[in-house]
Order: C-alpha cells, then sequence, then structure tokens
C-alpha cells in the first residue's frame, strides 16, 4: 500500500509532468528575525518547517521544476488593502509592517530565491491566489500539480489549498513544511482540512521523488502519450486538424500585474 503512494506521488510530482512549487508568505516581515508575527516565525523556524521549505526550493531549482513565491504586502498609504476584518485591522497597528519595497517583504533565509523563480505580490485579501497573478501564470506555465509550502497554517495556506483545488489543480502539502500558531493547530488542520482536499506528504518523500531516476524507454513513451491531448478535426475547417482537449485545468490566462523577482 505504501510502495503505490510513493508511486502515485511520484507520478504526480515528476519534474516534467506540470508540478510548481509555490511557498506562502515566507518573507522576512512574518517569518524573519524581525517578524511582525513573533509566535509564529518562531513556530515556522523550530518546528523544521522554514528549513523544509528551503529545501524543497533548493531540489525544486536542481530538479528545474518551477518555484512561485507569494508575498503579502501593502502600500504605505494602505490604498487598495482590506479592513474588513480583525486580522487586517490588527495587522495594521504591527511595528513591523510589511510595505512595499521594504526589507520585510523579501524572502527569508535561508530561502534562495533563483532567476528562474516567479514572486508574486498581492495588496489585498488572505489567499495567494484569489485575485492575483497566481492562477493565470501556473496555467501558462501547464501547472497540473502545485505544491503548497509555507505559512500560515491558520489562514492563507489553508485559503491557498482551497482556491487551487476550486480551480482544478491537483495539490500536494509537504505537512512538515508549514506552520502555524499554536504549534499543535498545524497537525490538526492538516488532519481535519487540508487532508480531505490535498495529498499530504514529507519533506523528505517529495525530495526522494525528485532525486529519483526518469523513466525512460517504452513505459515512458506510453505515459506520455497516456497525457498529450487528442486532435479533432473540426468540420468544415480548411484542412488540419482543429480544436484540441488538454489534461489540465481551465484556459490559459495573460499574466501581468505585480509580478518581480527578489
Amino acid at each position: 500500500m505504501e510502495q503505490r503512494a510513493g508511486e502515485r506521488l511520484a507520478e504526480r510530482i515528476r519534474p516534467d509532468g506540470g508540478v510548481v512549487l509555490l511557498t506562502v508568505e515566507c518573507q522576512q516581515g512574518v517569518v524573519g528575525r524581525e517578524s511582525a508575527l513573533p509566535e509564529l516565525a518562531a513556530v515556522a523556524r523550530s518546528s523544521g518547517a522554514l528549513r523544509n521549505v528551503a529545501r524543497l526550493v533548493a531540489a525544486a531549482h536542481d530538479a528545474d521544476v518551477q518555484v512561485v513565491h507569494a508575498v503579502a504586502e501593502r502600500r504605505p498609504d494602505g490604498r487598495g488593502a482590506n479592513s474588513n476584518a480583525r486580522l487586517f485591522r490588527a495587522a495594521a497597528r504591527l511595528p513591523v509592517q510589511q510595505h512595499s519595497g521594504s526589507t520585510a517583504v523579501r524572502i527569508a533565509e535561508p530561502i534562495e530565491v533563483a532567476d528562474e523563480d516567479l514572486v508574486v505580490r498581492r495588496l489585498h485579501g488572505l489567499s495567494p491566489l484569489a485575485g492575483t497573478d497566481v492562477d493565470p501564470l501556473l496555467r501558462n506555465l501547464g501547472c497540473r500539480t502545485l505544491i503548497v509550502t509555507g505559512v500560515s497554517a491558520n489562514v492563507a495556506v489553508p485559503n491557498a489549498v482551497f482556491d487551487a483545488v476550486n480551480l482544478g489543480y491537483t495539490v500536494v502539502v509537504p505537512g512538515d513544511a508549514i506552520a502555524g500558531v499554536p504549534a499543535d493547530y498545524t497537525p490538526a488542520m492538516i488532519r481535519h482540512t487540508l487532508a480531505l482536499v490535498a495529498t499530504i506528504t514529507t519533506t523528505d518523500e517529495i525530495l526522494a521523488c525528485w532525486k529519483a531516476p526518469r523513466r525512460s524507454g517504452s513505459a515512458a513513451r506510453a505515459a506520455d502519450a497516456a497525457r498529450a491531448p487528442s486532435t479533432v478535426k473540426v468540420p468544415g475547417a480548411a484542412g488540419g486538424p482543429g480544436a484540441s482537449g488538454g489534461g489540465r485545468p481551465g484556459n490559459a490566462g495573460n499574466a501581468g500585474g505585480a509580478v518581480s523577482r527578489d
């Protein structure tokens, strides 16, 4: 049973199979040494979650897996930011502000940002996907499976998971690469909520899949052929194929807006 589950995970997160690694709010002002949320930052570090995110990012770079960093920030004048919940109003009064362009919104150590990584910044809301460029970017990248990591297990991570599932992506969550407060809340969230909609795994299991030798020969060609979109001729079309259907969610969108690289 465990072997079959491992094989399914390996197939789902194949580096050449449409997988993207998402880090959520792994920024200095949230999980760094001078965090606006010191309790969350302490748990993210003491639990090993932040270190595991860094390990996954490094392995993704080595395996040629696309990495997307989702950053929450706020304009100094607060324009466009939410104020319709206690969380937002409390955040606006914190001594460390996630202001655009400040060190607080830079990706925290020990995570390393590569030139090919995408950094997507949002000025509003609770989710890295809702109302941001993440979804169209994922579609343009050919993403079918999204690995969600980061903080917090209280708010942003479950928002990301639910939104990704609603948008048609398969979601994988390495449980040791997310964190929330109090520390014992995270395993409860994973067991009773995230496990219902996502594949729960560990950092080591993902790393083992990415280090495993690629399949070759007829087995790989057969699997690739099974995933390839079929081509259907459209009656009346002037020669050549017509519409084709793919195996990933939705239609490709144009990626625009506040996308930058740290």
